[in-house]
Parts: structure tokens; C-alpha cells; sequence
């Protein structure tokens, strides 16, 4: 891959990393006014119905619009390129429907076998936003197709902001006008399809160009709609089902976790407060695998193409970059995240309930950003057995399992058995790959290395966190304000630890160094301090 087109790519990964930033940032941001303003109970609400939303926009901004940009990146001319996008489009316009028309006729079954049928409005209102994602994932995957990731980052953006705003109001004037949950749940998730309306208009003059106005005469011959929808539904759906694997056991969670508390013998006000306790390792997670998830969007048009090209030694080579960055970055956010738990929980939610149960719960970014990393790989490459393997067996695990280990131990019971799932998931995965996309996470010694430094981060992370309790006292380490400033103190002196073992120990090459942000600034100041003292 030439000199400028890599550093596109790169520059892409930025973009959207940056974006994919702010919005998950957002996304976990506008959970602490919300968990605080309507209490566990209403948490619990919104987020027994956000995997169908969130199943929704991995649909509309990872899984179809990775597909859509490879079927792009694999078109000889701008007209086939837009011509392969209409057809896209046109098929997802079918699906859409049968989605939304299945969740509205359905909202009362499905809210009954959630266990509350008073959730049934809120299903309604997030079916909606399904009518507007084929017009997003089609305009997101034909630019990441040409390896422009702006406009998939404005879009993303102005769908975050706007829901954001809305669910705030509704919880603003919930607790103002004196509403009951199911009536605030119903207008927060009504955010949903307004924000995908207005992140839609982003992508205006592409659908008037390219969707709505008279198609071109093609240059070269395309597939058949049939062919198309066949790949639509085994490769597309594969990507749809890995970009929303952690959403879909979160699903599970929704049908299995409050009917599980209560047959354990909690009051069913009592569930409804622990599922939403529960809930908030939901945004931890999105927190962590968001850098992983924003480099995996990038990575498949990009090893589309170093394989169209037949290079396949710079495949490999950028391969092993984003396995061994996209790892390290989830493992240390793993470590960070699991040592400075308590002070976290405090800061963001007020309490310290659920503390073990988020705990076991963050485990998931380790696993879930390996799967997202392996399956862009796996998916250049063609090779869909073991990920469809791999999900069924996963989500099989997931289901069979959730709801006796909820029975015998509640809520931890339902952390410790998503982890076991995405592990599931991945170990199928990696054992059913290609042996070289094996080696990767086993060559070098890198493993073991990564292994001892994020330890080595994780018990310095925690034994400074118990060093500044122990020297403002019990009483005042309690607060939230105290916690705060424990937390941001532990995570830079995590970022220092991790930065300076990794630099030590020699855990990135120096192409890894250049993918990180500031990490040719890093190699610049090392290569300067080697010169100082030789």
C-alpha cells in the first residue's frame, strides 16, 4: 500500500477514533444525570429496551456500513460504486420495514416476555428510528468505502448530541411534571428516531445524488439483487451480529435478568432497582471498546484493498498493528476500569452498589474488542465459518445460562456469565481462523508482556487509590467529590505506568508506535533521551 494511502488510512481511524470518542462519551455521560434524576427503577426502564435501539444504530453505523464500504472498496469505478450502494440501499429499505413493522405489532409480546408490559410504548417509540437506518448505513458505508470517514463521524456526532438532549429534557421534566417511569422511558427513547431524522440530513446531497436520482448506465456488470441479499444476509448479517454481539447479550439480559431476581425471591420493585444497579456497566463497556471498535471500522476497507492488490505482506503487517493496539488499549482500559471501580461507581452513579457485579462485568471489553478486531480480519479474508460458530455459540451460552446463574447469584451471576459468552465467542474464533491471523497474538512474547505490564498497572492503580484513602480518612474518601479526584489521579498515574512498561519492555514496534496518537512524539522523545545518555 503506497506511502499516502496508508497515512489515509490512518488519518480515517483518527477521525472516526475522535468521534467515536465524543459520542461514546456522551452516550455515557447522559446516563448520570439520568440514572440520578429517576432513580434505579427508571434507569432500569430506559435501559430494558436500549438493545433494541442499540442493536438498531450498530446496524446503521458498524455492521452494514462495513459491509457496504468492502462492496465498495471491491468496485472498479466511481458508477459501479454508486450503482452497488443504490442496490444496497434498496435491500435494506425491505429489511428496515419488516423490522419495524415486526416490533410494532409486537411490542405487547415482547415487553410480556420481558417480564413488565408496561414497556410496551417504549418499544413502539424506538421502532421508528429502523425507517431511517437504511439511508445511514448506506451514505456511512459508500464514504468509508473511499476511505472518508468524515462524514460517518458528523452523522454519528449529530445523532449522539440531539438523542442526548432529548432523554436529558425528558428526565428534566419527568421529575419536574411529576411523570411515572414507563411515560419518561417513552419519551427518552422517542429521542431515537428524532435523532436519526437529523443525522440523516447529513447525508442529503449523497441520497439525491446517488439513491433517488435516475441511475446510471453501468460500466461494468454488478450482481444481481439475488446474489446481493444472499450476501447481505450471510456476510452483512455476520458483521451485524458481531458490531452488536455485546448489545444482543445485553438483550438477553432484558428477558432474563428481572424475571431471574424475581424468582430468586426479590419483590418485583426490588428487581427492577438491582437490573438497573446492573445497567451500569453498559456505558463502561461502550467507554472501553470505543478506540478498538472506531480502528476495526477503518481496517476492513483498508485490508480489502491490500488484498485486492495482492500485498500480502503489508496485510499482514497492518494486521498485526491493529491486533496488538487494539489488545493493549482494551486490556489497559480492562485494568484501569476494574481497579478503579469503586471510586468510579461513587463518582458516576452515587453509591457503591453493584460494585462486584461491574467489576466482573467490565472483563467484557477485553474479549469484546478482540472479537471486533479478529472478525474485520476475518471478514477481508472471507472467512464467515467461525464467526457465525462463534456467535451461536456464544449467544447459546448466554441464553441457557443467564437465568439460573441470575436464580443462584443474581446479578454477579449475570456479569460472570456475558463474560463467559464473549470468551466463548472468541476462543471459537481465534481456534477457527487462519494459522498466521493465530500467531499474531502469540508471536514475540507480546502476550506474556502485556499480561505482566497491565498487572503491574492494575496493582499500582490500586494501591495508590488505598495510599490517598488512607491519608484523607474514611469519611471524606467517601464522596463524590473525593472520588473524583482519586479516580483522575489513578488513571494518570495507570496512563504513566502503562506508557513507560510499554516503552520498557518494547511491546510495540515502531510502526504500532506511529498508529497510537502522540506515538511518533513518544519515539521522537526516546530516541532523544538515548542520545542524552549514550
Amino acid at each position: 500500500m503506497p506511502k499516502d494511502h496508508l497515512n489515509t488510512v490512518f488519518k480515517g481511524a483518527l477521525i472516526l477514533s475522535i468521534s467515536s470518542l465524543v459520542a461514546k462519551i456522551l452516550s455515557a455521560v447522559y446516563r448520570i444525570p439520568l440514572q440520578n434524576m429517576v432513580g434505579n427503577t427508571g434507569f432500569y426502564v430506559y435501559q430494558q429496551i436500549y438493545p433494541l435501539y442499540g442493536i438498531g444504530m450498530t446496524f446503521a453505523l458498524n455492521g452494514f456500513p462495513n459491509f457496504i464500504s468492502k462492496l465498495v472498496a471491491e468496485q472498479p469505478d466511481e458508477t459501479s460504486k454508486s450503482l452497488i450502494a443504490r442496490r444496497a440501499f434498496h435491500i435494506l429499505s425491505g429489511l428496515s420495514l419488516v423490522v419495524f413493522f415486526g416490533l410494532q405489532l409486537g411490542a405487547t409480546w415482547i415487553a410480556a416476555h420481558m417480564g413488565d408490559v408496561n414497556l410496551a410504548p417504549i418499544i413502539s417509540a424506538v421502532a421508528w428510528m429502523f425507517v431511517f437506518m437504511p439511508w445511514l448505513a448506506t451514505g456511512r458505508g459508500y464514504y468509508q468505502g473511499k476511505f472518508l470517514m468524515g462524514p460517518t463521524a458528523v452523522s454519528q456526532l449529530i445523532e449522539q448530541v440531539v438523542r442526548v438532549a432529548i432523554i436529558i429534557m425528558a428526565a428534566y421534566f419527568s421529575v419536574r411534571l411529576g411523570w411515572d417511569n414507563y411515560r419518561m422511558g417513552t419519551w427518552a427513547m422517542s429521542s431515537a428516531p428524532l435523532a436519526a431524522i437529523c443525522s440523516s440530513l447529513s447525508f442529503t446531497a449523497f441520497g439525491l445524488r446517488y439513491l433517488l436520482a435516475p441511475a446510471p448506465a453501468p460500466t461494468h456488470p454488478l450482481p444481481s439483487y439475488r446474489k446481493l441479499t444472499k450476501r447481505f444476509v450471510i456476510e452483512g448479517g455476520t458483521l451485524c451480529l458481531v458490531a452488536a454481539v455485546v448489545i444482543l447479550l445485553q438483550l438477553v439480559d432484558s428477558f432474563t435478568v428481572m424475571r431471574g431476581l424475581v424468582h430468586q425471591g426479590q419483590l418485583p420493585e426490588v428487581a427492577k432497582a438491582l437490573k438497573g444497579v446492573y445497567d451500569r456497566g453498559q456505558p463502561l463497556v461502550q467507554l472501553g471498546l470505543v478506540v478498538a471498535t472506531a480502528f476495526s471500522a477503518t481496517l476492513l476497507p483498508a485490508l480489502t484493498d491490500a488484498l485486492a492488490k495482492r500485498q500480502p505482506i503489508e496485510f499482514k503487517r497492518q494486521t498485526q498493528a491493529m491486533v496488538h493496539v487494539s489488545l493493549a488499549l482494551s486490556m489497559a482500559a480492562t485494568v484501569g476500569l476494574v481497579a478503579l471501580m469503586p471510586q468510579i461507581n461513587r463518582l458516576l452513579f452515587g453509591s457503591l452498589e453493584g460494585t462486584t457485579a461491574l467489576r466482573i462485568y467490565i472483563i467484557s471489553i477485553l474479549f469484546a474488542a478482540l472479537i471486533t478486531t479478529y472478525t474485520s480480519v476475518l471478514q477481508s479474508l472471507n472467512e464467515y465459518t467461525a464467526m457465525i460458530i462463534g456467535i451461536i455459540a456464544g449467544l447459546a451460552t448466554k441464553v441457557l445460562a443467564n437465568y439460573i446463574f441470575v436464580v443462584h447469584y443474581g446479578i454477579n451471576g449475570a456479569s460472570a456469565v456475558t463474560v463467559l459468552s464473549l470468551a466463548v465467542m472468541f476462543a471459537v474464533m481465534w481456534l477457527g481462523s487462519p494459522e498466521d491471523l493465530q500467531q499474531v497474538l502469540l508471536e514475540s512474547g507480546y502476550l506474556i508482556k502485556l499480561l505482566a505490564l497491565s498487572a503491574v498497572m492494575g496493582i499500582v492503580v490500586i494501591l495508590s487509590c488505598h495510599q490517598i484513602t488512607a491519608l484523607v480518612g474514611p469519611i471524606l474518601a467517601n464522596t463524590r467529590g473525593m472520588a473524583g479526584i482519586i479516580t483522575v489521579i489513578g488513571v494518570l498515574i495507570g496512563v504513566l505506568v502503562f506508557v513507560a512498561g510499554a516503552v520498557y519492555a518494547r511491546l510495540f514496534t515502531i510502526r504500532e508506535w506511529l498508529v497510537l496518537p502522540y506515538g511518533k512524539r513518544l519515539i521522537k522523545a526516546v530516541a532523544k533521551g538515548k542520545e542524552h545518555h549514550s
